[in-house]
């Protein structure tokens, strides 16, 4: 397959080939003719029909309709318990279209005493296509109607941010296959709404990366009024603006994600205060979800007759651990020879959240799966995670169904290999923060780096010298924003 060739108007530049960047693809294009060679010219040559970003839509839709197939069993038979954990065909779409009204005309944030447990445009999302099912009433036609209409509707924003992640990967727009192939995607992405919120971080760092600040803060904003980890990525956004002294880069998204966030979330706080505080009083007050540390740790103190730990504790715990491991980030951010990448920050902050947070759904691993695209594009750690992960996803259906059924021990996964499977996605992921942060410490080993990019998601902060650079070894060969003055005075 040819790369795509840039419009007229437009320097072209070559782009960066997988088959030759990437030694294990380069083992695996044997298939199709072996790797490119090494005097084909990718992004110089005009590629017919098929460029790099309709192959990637292609990709996604196929990767769409396979994770529509893994529902399948559940789409025939309808969404039971325990033959949807077993069947690993789970779905809160339909689970949510039954339990909150929302199959009998409840919309969420509209209707009066209705309550909704996640963010605003998430809890628009969810009435709206509801809505839009023709009918009344919670028949097996309109769960199935109203699956469907999701499933397609995720199918949509997958690619949004498929071709976003690959305009913003700069001469590496092939590093959005892994988003578009994503076997956690296939297999989470038709949970819940999630891609939704993926799509709209995606599409601010995309307009953060072309230094379109403004679009950049609306698209965050509205990502974290679907749901809240969007906003970690202002984190990666000042400790760059400290390293680079751009503070403007920070601050004009910040206050345009504010208003935006305000824009959504005021009118139906004002309408109904309890209604809107529900998924805030919900996510404090609720104990440790499957998968988490926090609930692994339970499982095995019950298991032990040991004492287990309470909501508050966790709570406690939870956000002490996060603020740890954001204060080593920082430090790691302030004190590398070389300025880290946006994606590379971005990527380690939400990972820590996941790692410390009292909730792990199995649908959250599609939150860094583009992120990892951009972080470290490497196809071996990623199919090693995206494996582990896989373990994961199954081992929790198989765990619920034990919980669910009461059926005999042998039919069903105990207790420890679940607790296993937890701490191997955590593992996995804390890997993954591993090999960012030693490229960032070393930018030789960073993909992206070793092509002779600095930050192609960075928009102000690519190229930027430091203005703050703290050396700890050696307090002399800091670089501080008044040191200019001192030399000049």
């Amino acid at each position: 397959m040819q790369e795509t060739q840039p419009p007229p108007h437009r320097k072209r530049a070559r782009l960066v080939v997988p088959s030759r960047s990437d030694r294990l693809l380069k083992n695996f294009t044997e298939l199709v003719g072996g790797p490119l060679g090494k005097r084909s010219a990718p992004g110089l040559i005009a590629p017919g029909f098929f460029t790099v970003e309709r192959v990637l839509v292609i990709l996604t839709v196929l990767a769409a309709l396979a994770g529509i197939a893994v529902k399948n069993y559940c789409r025939v038979n309808g969404w039971a318990t325990p033959s949807q954990f077993y069947s690993t065909c789970y779905s809160d779409f339909p689970e949510l279209f039954r339990s909150r009204g929302l199959g009998d005309g409840v919309f969420p944030f509209f209707t009066a005493g209705a309550l909704f447990e996640y963010p605003v445009l998430m809890g628009l999302i969810a009435g709206a296509t509801a809505w839009l099912l023709p009918g009344t009433g919670v028949t097996d036609e309109r769960v199935l109607g109203y699956f469907d209409l999701n499933a397609a509707l995720v199918a949509a924003v997958w690619i949004v941010t498929v071709l976003a992640t690959a305009r913003m990967a700069g001469r590496r727009p092939w590093d959005a296959a892994m988003v578009a192939l994503a076997p956690g995607i296939i297999l989470a992405g038709m949970i819940n709404w999630d891609m939704w919120a993926v799509a709209l971080l995606a599409l601010g760092m995309y307009f953060f990366s072309k230094e379109q600040l403004v679009l950049a803060g609306i698209f965050i904003g509205l990502g974290t009024a679907t749901k809240l980890y969007p906003v970690l990525v202002f984190g990666a956004i000042f400790l760059l603006a400290l390293r680079s002294g751009r503070v403007r880069a920070f601050l004009v998204p910040a206050a345009a994600a504010v208003g935006t966030w305000l824009a959504v979330n005021v009118p139906f706080a004002l309408r109904d205060r309890s209604g809107w505080t529900y998924f805030f009083e919900f996510s404090q007050d609720r104990t440790a979800g499957f998968s988490s540390p926090w609930f692994a740790y339970n499982l095995v103190a019950e298991r032990l007759r040991a004492g287990v730990l309470t909501p508050e504790t966790i709570n406690t715990l939870a956000l002490n651990l996060f603020l740890l491991a954001c204060v080593a980030i920082a430090v790691l951010a302030l004190t590398a020879p070389s300025r880290p990448r946006l994606a590379q920050l971005t990527f380690l902050i939400v990972a820590a959240f996941i790692l410390t947070n009292k909730v792990y759904s199995p649908q959250f691993v599609i939150w860094l799966v583009p992120l990892l695209a951009l972080a470290r594009p490497r196809w071996r750690d990623f199919l090693i995670w995206q494996s582990i992960e896989g373990l994961h996803w199954a081992a929790i259906w198989m765990y619920l169904g034990q919980m669910t059924s009461g059926g005999p021990s042998q039919h069903n996964i105990d207790m420890p290999y679940y607790v296993l499977a937890v701490a191997a996605h955590m593992l996995a992921t804390a890997y993954l923060m591993l090999r960012v942060v030693f490229d960032i410490w070393d930018p030789r080993s960073d993909p992206i780096r070793r092509h002779f990019a600095d930050d192609p998601q960075g928009g102000p902060f690519d190229g930027a010298p430091d203005r703050l650079r703290l050396d700890i070894l050696r307090p002399a060969a800091s670089v501080l924003p008044w040191q200019k003055a001192d030399r000049n005075a």
